[in-house]
């Protein structure tokens, strides 16, 4: 497969999730089963909520991360760059998606180039796993390298791949490439999944092989077997129809990889997570930040970054009233409150 085609599909990719079906209806974050408890007396002012956490060894000002979703196309630079624009201004962090096309083709690593207009944020670079196997620990690193990137993402995305007609088929050895990355980056390296979610058992295996950092990625959001099969013909569109629906939804994999990995790891809560309201039930079920992509994409597709900056200050303003409205000064706060827990979450977390 040449590099034009990877070109090809990151473009096509961002047709689909600016204007297609990526969401299918029938599934759910689980986040409607999760409900923030009502203080009527909070005794405290908007200006009292202190939204900063740390994560990769920066000060965000606000626990949200825009998630890794595109480049190494012309189209995919300037989204990248106008997110960036936005993580820099609010001090949120900020992740490229895939360098794939960087890696086959050195010339597109303009697309992912952020620090001009991003000097002081937090920077993920980003990596499918079976890219990494294939170009080395070595070869990793200079892709971290050649964006200045704080930390490197390794995300992991069988269900996508088993849809793409160009996709892996072979799913051995993944535990060893981690256990090579880990080595090498030690607590800048984040593993994530890419909407199908990451459950309790394979997250405690991570953690056991020195991984600090995870972003669940649940089911819930854009769909990119949904994705794939909006590209694809004949069985795989069948098969990809078929498995649109498959993962662990956010709110699940939020609640169970956090009881499973203890304190010890920095969780990131991503998949159809939309609102500030949503970011503040994540945090609640004890995640260190949310996860967002395709709003503030949606957003900047529709009206640049402008558009964007939008989108971001009302999901901030409500992450702020959902601080105010349970009575949490900060972070630390809001997860020491009580959230109730219904319908088929409990069911999840029950199997799981």
């Amino acid at each position: 497969m040449g590099e034009e085609t990877t070109a090809k599909r990151k473009d096509a990719h961002l047709d689909l999730c600016a204007t297609g079906d990526v969401e299918p209806g029938q599934n759910s974050t689980l986040l409607e089963c999760v409900k923030l408890v009502h203080c009527a007396m909070p005794e405290m002012a908007v200006e009292d909520v202190d939204l900063s956490t740390d994560f990769l060894g920066k000060r965000l000002r606000a626990p949200l991360l825009i998630t890794g979703m595109t480049g190494g196309t012309e189209r995919a630079a300037q989204v990248n760059r106008d997110l960036a624009t936005l993580a820099e201004r609010h001090g949120l962090a900020f992740g490229v998606g895939s360098q794939r096309a960087m890696g086959e083709a050195p010339e597109r690593a303009s697309t992912f180039q952020v620090r001009d207009v991003a000097p002081t944020m937090a920077l993920l670079g980003n990596i499918g796993l079976y890219q990494a196997a294939q170009m080395g620990v070595d070869g990793v690193r200079r892709l971290a390298e050649a964006i200045g990137a704080d930390a490197m993402a390794l995300h992991l995305n069988a269900g996508q791949e088993l849809t793409q007609p160009e996709g892996d088929r072979d799913f051995r050895g993944g535990y060893a490439v981690v256990e090579g990355l880990v080595r090498a980056f030690g607590e800048r390296l984040m593993v994530k999944e890419t909407g199908c979610g990451i459950g309790p058992e394979v997250a405690r295996r991570l953690k056991e092989l020195g991984v600090r950092n995870l972003d669940v990625s649940g089911l819930g959001g854009t769909s990119w077997v949904r994705v794939e099969q909006l590209r694809a013909s004949g069985q795989l569109a069948e098969l990809g129809s078929e498995y649109s629906s498959w993962g662990i939804p956010t709110a699940a994999a939020t609640v169970t990889v956090r009881r499973a990995v203890g304190s010890e790891v920095k969780l990131v809560a991503s998949g159809g997570v939309r609102t500030g309201l949503e970011v503040a039930k994540v945090l609640a079920l004890g995640a260190d930040l949310g996860g967002m992509a395709l709003p503030l994409f949606r957003a900047q597709q529709a009206g640049g970054l402008e558009g964007a900056e939008k989108a971001l200050q009302l999901i901030l303003a409500g992450l702020k009233q959902a601080f105010v409205l349970t009575g949490s000064r900060s972070c630390a706060e809001l997860r020491r409150k009580p959230v109730v827990m219904m319908g088929e979450l409990k069911d999840w977390l029950a199997a799981l």
